[in-house]
């Protein structure tokens, strides 16, 4: 099985490649943009699903979404979001994507839903479906302490508790109790899941 991740973020995506290279029957290639992502489709159309961020350049909403499955032989295409609400799922699913993934999911539950994406079925988390419609976006900021953000954004950076200590200049104990906190304030339960929220409602 065959699978093109594309996402502009490196640790987001290379934590995407990784959850599934650690199948024996899957393979991947990735891209950081949309035009890299049907370019690797022009050179190689035998990939069984393409993985689209639905926030990285060149993807416009949907309209990214159409070139891909449009490109090459007509390939699978499945959107990738922290932050789209519900209706952008539902017009995604509409418009004939293989599912809609929520950059939250699990690896066992993502490796899961791939498979059932390349078998031809089409894929959507039903608790994220069927979940009451939230607040406007960006409510997300205003969960957060300054103090919270400022170690949100180190997250999204890669960067280690103690390096975030050293910027922030206060001890490391500390920022592990932010951590903990921001965590359990924007539902995720580690630092890639909080840097894929924090990128997807445009925070940094």
């Amino acid at each position: 099985m065959k699978i093109l991740i594309a996402d502009d973020h490196d640790l987001l995506r290379d934590t995407l490649v990784a959850f599934l290279e650690n199948e024996s029957d899957i393979q991947t290639a990735s891209a950081s943009t949309l035009d890299e992502a049907l370019e690797a489709i022009d050179r190689d159309d035998s990939f069984d699903l393409v993985l689209l961020d639905y926030n990285m350049p060149g993807m416009s909403g949907l309209d990214g979404l159409k070139r891909a499955m449009d490109a090459g032989r007509g390939q699978r295409v499945a959107i990738v979001s922290g932050m789209a609400a519900r209706d952008v799922a539902e017009e995604a699913l509409a418009l004939g994507a293989a599912g809609f993934l929520p950059k939250t999911l699990s690896a066992k539950s993502l490796v899961n839903a791939v498979r059932f994406m390349a078998m031809g079925e089409q894929y959507a988390p039903l608790d994220f479906m069927t979940a009451e419609v939230e607040a406007p976006k960006n409510a997300l900021a205003d969960k957060l302490s300054r103090r919270e953000l400022q170690v949100l954004e180190g997250l999204t950076q890669g960067k280690s508790n103690k390096e975030i200590a050293r910027d922030l200049d206060v001890q490391e104990p500390t920022v592990k109790l932010h951590v903990k906190t921001l965590y359990r304030k924007i539902g995720v339960a580690n630092r890639t899941q909080a840097a894929m929220v924090a990128k997807d409602a445009g925070l940094f």
